[in-house]
């Protein structure tokens, strides 16, 4: 591990306006011979079109690609546009990030992160989670050279998006519970610093979740710099151990099971919930702060019924064997499943 590469952005922007200055940053980088724009159908307008602008004043070539889904089609589509000389700007959501991380990573090109969201830990982190027919896979990828999140855009987005990404910051907790577990039993190598910073990351939203509302710049700045230390952590790592525990498992469980899963942040806040129950943890004080930023705590609130929460419950260990969390080797029994849910008010 002592010769491990550690991949950090070498510039970061957190502001309100900055997707303007996109092309100046480029040219800064001596990014500039040839951009491909990866972007979604709800982002183009709003997040693609001013970047585009921004280096048509630099003279800065470009060419742009939609994706709509985080599968390999969609990386090789956009892999087929990369030269030598190319630099990829993802601008989007999730998918689109990490459709564009893995494509750039794959050809040996640099990637910028642009993210219109703050629904999740990825756009800083050198991993990308990709879809195969039968389950999501997080692939090994880079870290973006650059991170331009441009926070007036962000806090346009829909507010369950943000609620969303405090959730998945929020997991952290367990997650951390989870791995120093492993360290402890099976005596896996921890990371204390990356342990740290996720533990101050997921600390960043619940100090703050007053201050956490819809459509202010404020707030998405705060959950945007969350992330993005968050996200170090998982660089620091070398693996998504600082922020994917049990509770990930729980969701990942959920995914295979639903026909259409909640949102990913909001499923991992739920497994938190629970999972910090059977960490003998205040799961109380990690529902009263997924309420206080509008993130569901109930089977009800994501809309599935209670025999799926049940049956991913049960599922969950089996997900990633090789990662240990407080399920065990073995996961719990259906009666203990719907012990746990039920005195945790989930069901």
């Amino acid at each position: 591990m002592s010769n491990r590469k550690i991949q950090m952005p070498r510039e970061v922007y957190i502001d309100p306006g900055i997707v303007k200055d996109t092309g100046d940053i480029c040219k800064s980088l001596h990014l500039d011979k040839k951009i491909l724009i990866v972007t979604g159908e709800h982002t183009y307008d709003i997040g693609a079109k001013p970047v585009m602008d921004s280096l048509d004043k630099q003279g800065i070539e470009w060419d742009v690609i939609k994706v709509n889904k985080a599968n390999y089609d969609s990386v090789n589509e956009v892999e087929e546009l990369i030269t030598q000389d190319t630099t990829v700007i993802g601008i989007g959501g999730g998918k689109v990030i990490d459709v564009a991380k893995l494509a750039s990573h794959n050809r040996g090109v640099y990637f910028v992160s642009m993210p219109t969201t703050a629904s999740h830990d990825g756009i800083v982190s050198p991993l990308a989670s990709i879809k195969n027919p039968n389950t999501s896979t997080s692939a090994k990828a880079q870290s973006p050279i650059a991170v331009i999140a441009d926070t007036e855009i962000i806090a346009q987005s829909p507010f369950r998006l943000l609620s969303a990404g405090c959730a998945d910051l929020i997991a952290n907790f367990t997650a951390i519970k989870d791995w120093e577990l492993a360290h402890r039993l099976k005596y896996e190598p921890i990371s204390e610093s990356a342990a740290a910073l996720s533990i101050m990351s997921a600390h960043l939203i619940t100090d703050n979740v007053a201050n956490i509302k819809p459509n202010l710049e404020a707030s998405a700045r705060i959950v945007m710099k969350s992330l993005f230390s968050g996200g170090m952590a998982i660089s620091i790592a070398g693996s998504s151990r600082p922020a994917s525990g049990s509770e990930h498992l729980f969701s990942h469980a959920l995914d295979k099971i639903l026909d259409k899963p909640a949102l990913h942040g909001e499923q991992c806040g739920i497994g938190t919930i629970l999972m910090m129950y059977l960490h003998g943890g205040d799961w109380k004080a990690i529902r009263n702060s997924l309420k206080a930023v509008q993130a569901p705590t109930t089977a009800v609130e994501l809309n599935i019924p209670e025999e799926d929460v049940i049956d991913a419950l049960v599922m969950a260990h089996k997900i990633r064997p090789e990662r240990y969390t407080i399920l065990g080797d073995n996961g719990i029994s259906k009666e203990a499943a719907y012990e746990l849910a039920y005195k945790t008010e989930v069901i």
